[in-house]
């Protein structure tokens, strides 16, 4: 795909294209950009002599990365480009787009047809392309609202789903009248998510007080959260954490939870940094924050992540204490084929 702005040209630029790829980084470093990791599309305006002076990348729904040379400022260049990647979405069948930007970019982006979802105060702005896209999220799940005194929640990936989760969920369950489980859609898991969804219905099918929802494009994982605008790691955790519970405060508030259960994970910085920001922001908006102590066999914790290293290493009965019996009876049966191959070709399976 090419096109051209006024004496510029717009191209797509190819992983393989490492001459191009070094000037994309070293524009994105003048403008204090750092690459994102989660990218699947990248383009690049060129000048006259094939100078990049502006680019900017799409995953999945999102744009990211996106900046314009400081010496070409005000030329309207980063229209052009914002222009380019929503055709590119909308070429590839992806019509809700989101960014996330900084605080003082934010009425830019307003004026090329985005709108503020929520904001991190001084860190990032959640936007999309839908005046009233997030409304009719919280309207769709209205549906499902339950009148009770006790209503809690709990987000999960489970990737995959362990006895550690049904611990949390069983938990929750037995404290409240009604738990509103919402499982994390966004398919950026080594376990897909109509997997992921499967397996955690059927290892919870004996507690009767569950709503399930799909998280939807609202609530997405760390692990894809964009940090290209962040100075530091621990800036791109809080910020992220903030964005989500800005946007679970308005789920909560629409379904009457009062509640949200969280397992608590000592040695992870994003879970501690996420954990702490959690129990001081959801009191203050009437949500009791509920951190639980992880369920532990044979005195260690137990953990997706350790569930996934077993797979790798083919190691099948060793999951036996740590899953539910319909895990187990998935990942030993024909039906897991591709997701057990797709576990043992990931180099790392300890990440997130």
């Amino acid at each position: 795909m090419s096109e051209f702005s006024g004496t510029y040209s717009i191209s797509k630029v190819y992983a393989s294209d490492k001459v191009t790829n070094r000037k994309v980084d070293k524009l994105l470093e003048q403008e204090g950009i750092r690459r994102d990791r989660n990218l699947d599309y990248t383009c690049a305006m060129f000048d006259e002599d094939l100078n990049v002076i502006a680019t900017g990348s799409c995953f999945g729904n999102t744009l990211r990365c996106m900046a314009v040379s400081h010496e070409h400022q005000g030329e309207g260049l980063m229209n052009a480009i914002v222009s380019h990647l929503v055709q590119f979405e909308f070429e590839r069948g992806i019509y809700h787009l989101f960014m996330y930007t900084k605080c003082d970019s934010a009425k830019f982006f307003g004026d090329l047809g985005f709108y503020e979802i929520v904001r991190a105060d001084g860190q990032a702005v959640f936007m999309e392309n839908r005046r009233s896209g997030f409304k009719e999220y919280l309207d769709d799940l209205l549906a499902t609202k339950v009148s009770a005194a006790k209503v809690a929640a709990l987000v999960l990936n489970a990737n995959p789903f362990t006895l550690g989760h049904l611990y949390l969920v069983e938990k929750a369950a037995s404290e409240n009248d009604c738990v509103h489980v919402f499982i994390v859609s966004e398919d950026a898991s080594l376990v897909p998510f109509e997997i992921r969804k499967k397996l955690v219905i059927a290892g919870t099918s004996h507690l009767k007080n569950l709503v399930y929802h799909d998280s939807g494009a609202y609530i997405i994982s760390s692990s894809t959260f964009p940090s290209y605008f962040q100075k530091d790691e621990s800036s791109v955790i809080e910020s992220h954490a903030k964005i989500d519970l800005s946007i679970f405060v308005r789920i909560a508030q629409a379904l009457g939870i009062n509640s949200r259960y969280v397992g608590e994970e000592p040695k992870s910085l994003v879970t501690g940094i996420y954990n702490r920001i959690m129990s001081e922001k959801l009191p203050e908006n009437n949500i009791r924050c509920v951190i639980v102590p992880r369920k532990q066999e044979s005195g260690e914790i137990i953990s997706a992540s350790k569930v996934r290293q077993a797979i790798k290493d083919g190691n099948l009965e060793s999951i036996k204490n740590l899953v539910p019996k319909s895990t187990y009876e998935f990942f030993t049966s024909p039906e897991s084929e591709s997701v057990v191959k797709k576990i043992r070709a990931e180099a790392n399976v300890m990440h997130y």
